[in-house]
């Protein structure tokens, strides 16, 4: 799998789509969590998880409003290959939201898993 090349084989289809948009912010922000990334690295970084893999066209945007919403700061630094790279990092902002999901999403989980598991466990 090439990173931000969102055709995949594992997580193609509707569904996985939908639930990968309504993490993907939060995912980025996750692996903003130990120090600043470029756009090409949180894309393989992604891609390393075959569901959340995502494009250019997707991840840019999205960090894009990430920084007009002041969850990252941005910063260009020079490349040993190339041009300068622009740099993601996490502020205190995005810190919070962070925690906010992270507290949030175990309780969100467990509220889907106990609708798609019947009283005998079985999944659907």
């Amino acid at each position: 799998m090439v990173p931000g090349d969102a055709k995949n084989d594992d997580g193609g289809g509707r569904v996985p789509s939908q639930l990968r948009k309504g993490v993907l912010e939060h995912c980025v922000l996750a692996l903003l969590r130990d120090e600043p990334k470029y756009g090409v690295e949180l894309l393989a970084e992604l891609a390393s998880v075959s569901v959340m893999t995502t494009s250019q066209g997707t991840i840019y945007p999205l960090l894009s409003r990430l920084r007009r919403e002041g969850f990252v700061d941005t910063e260009l630094r020079e490349s040993p290959s190339g041009p300068p790279r622009r740099y993601y990092a996490l502020t205190p902002l995005g810190r919070t939201a962070l925690a906010e999901f992270a507290g949030a999403w175990p309780r969100f989980r467990d509220a889907v898993d106990h609708f798609l598991n019947d009283p005998q466990g079985d999944t659907a």
